[in-house]
């Protein structure tokens, strides 16, 4: 596995979980019913992308000549700061033009999903 890129992947990860807990017990009652969805939204949407980064990280040292698979990396996370990120700015603020940043966000997380398929596109299994 990529050190640094499992690392972050972790880091996201265990964030997510942290932040879902503190979503449902903290801000319980807080939100409103929306903001509470937006958030869970958030939360899961960090979740999947982290491990999808802890995936890239483990493919990373596995194929270390596929150039996607860091590309990949870099599309993850840069997705989960700014789709999430901007949905929990929006939970907690109700500050619409946040909602902006989302779409974005939610193009890096598509794009790093396209570099990984590219990535097992471009591996050739060596024969036998």
């Amino acid at each position: 596995m990529n050190n640094r890129w499992f690392g972050i992947g972790a880091l996201f990860a265990g964030l997510s979980v942290i932040l879902g807990a503190f979503g449902a017990h903290g801000l319980k009652g807080v939100l409103s019913p929306g903001a509470m969805e937006t958030w869970q939204t958030a939360v899961r949407y960090m979740m999947f992308h982290s491990t999808a980064l802890l995936l890239a990280s483990f493919a990373m040292a596995q194929f270390p000549e596929l150039a996607p698979l860091k590309k990949a990396c870099w599309a993850f996370s840069i997705g989960i700061v700014l789709f999430s990120g901007s949905l929990f700015l929006l939970a907690l603020t109700g500050t619409r033009p946040l909602g902006a940043i989302t779409p974005v966000g939610g193009l890096f997380q598509i794009a790093g999903w396209v570099f990984l398929a590219l990535a097992a596109l471009k591996h050739t299994p060596k024969e036998g």
